[in-house]
C-alpha cells in the first residue's frame, strides 16, 4: 500500500476506530465505509480496559466496546467478515498486551493471520521485551508496528529500528491520544532524524483534528493517522448506529481531499 501510494506522489490516509464501538454489528460496515471515502490502512482497536495510551474519547469508546461484550476473539471475527468482501485493504490490530497473552502468542498470531489482520500495534510491548511475539507475528508474516516520540533518542530509534516492520508510528505529541498542540516544525526535525536512521515508512498520528492539520501532516509524512477525532463523531452518534458510517465516511472524505490538494499544491510548487 505505501510503495502504491509513493509511486503515485501521494500520502496515505489511516483511520482508527474500536472494534465494537457504538455497537458491534456496526464495525464491518463503518470499515468497508472508511475504505470508500478514502482510507488506505485501517486501524482497528481492540478493546481494553485500561487503555494507558489512549485519552478520554477513545477510553470511551474501549468502555463502550467493553460494555457490548466485545472481546480480542470478535475483533478477529469482524476482520474475517470485512475480508469476505474486501482482501486487498491493509488491517492493523492496535491494543494492549494482556488480551493476547491470555490467547498465546503463537496461537494469537495463527488466528490472526486466519481472519486477514496484517499486522499489530501492540503498545504497551517494548522492543526489549517483544521478542516472542516478534517471533510468533513474523512466523506468520504479519508486521509489528512500534511507536516512536518526541522524546525518542538516537539509541531508541535504533532499538526500534532492529524490530519494526510495515510502517514506523510517530507520536507527534508529548501526551496521550487526542492531546496537544501540534508543532509543524519539530515534527518535520524529528521525523528526517528517524529517516535516517529507519527505512520504512512513517505515519504520523496523535492531534490530527481536521483537514487543516491532516493537509499539513500529508507534506511531511507517509501517512496521516486519524483516531480520537473519528472517534468523537462515533460518541456523538452512539445512540444512532445507523448514521455512523455516512458520519465517519463524509470526515474522511474531507480530510482525504485536503491530503490530496496538498500533495498537488506540492507537486506545483
Amino acid at each position: 500500500m505505501f510503495a502504491r501510494r509513493r509511486q503515485a506522489g501521494g500520502t496515505a490516509l489511516i483511520p482508527f476506530v474500536t472494534a465494537g464501538d457504538p455497537a458491534p454489528a456496526a464495525t464491518v460496515p463503518l470499515m468497508h465505509r472508511m475504505v470508500a471515502a478514502g482510507g488506505d490502512l485501517i486501524e482497528l482497536g481492540v478493546p481494553f480496559s485500561d487503555p494507558i495510551a489512549d485519552g478520554p474519547v477513545i477510553q470511551r469508546a474501549t468502555e463502550r466496546a467493553l460494555a457490548n461484550g466485545v472481546m480480542l476473539k470478535d475483533v478477529l471475527a469482524m476482520v474475517h467478515e470485512f475480508r469476505e468482501e474486501d482482501e486487498t485493504t491493509p488491517v492493523i490490530l492496535m491494543g494492549y498486551l494482556n488480551p493476547i497473552e491470555i490467547m498465546g502468542y503463537e496461537a494469537f498470531a495463527a488466528a490472526a493471520k486466519a481472519a486477514g489482520v496484517d499486522g499489530a500495534l501492540i503498545v504497551d510491548v517494548p522492543p526489549e521485551e517483544g521478542h516472542e511475539l516478534v517471533a510468533a507475528l513474523r512466523a506468520e508474516g504479519l508486521d509489528l508496528v512500534y511507536l516512536l516520540a518526541p522524546t525518542s533518542d538516537a539509541e531508541r530509534i535504533e532499538r526500534i529500528r532492529a524490530v519494526a516492520s510495515g510502517f514506523v508510528y510517530y507520536v507527534s505529541v508529548k501526551g496521550v491520544t487526542g492531546a496537544g498542540h501540534l508543532d509543524l516544525a519539530a515534527v518535520d526535525a524529528k521525523l528526517a532524524e528517524i529517516r535516517r536512521r529507519i527505512d520504512l515508512p512513517v505515519g504520523v498520528g496523535f492531534g490530527i483534528k481536521d483537514a487543516e492539520t491532516a493537509a499539513a501532516i500529508a507534506r511531511l509524512a507517509d501517512a496521516v493517522i486519524v483516531g480520537s477525532a473519528i472517534v468523537s463523531r462515533i460518541e456523538a452518534l452512539a445512540g444512532e448506529p445507523h448514521r455512523v458510517p455516512t458520519a465517519v465516511g463524509d470526515f474522511l472524505g474531507e480530510l482525504r481531499d485536503a491530503i490530496d490538494q496538498s500533495k498537488n499544491e506540492d507537486r506545483h510548487a
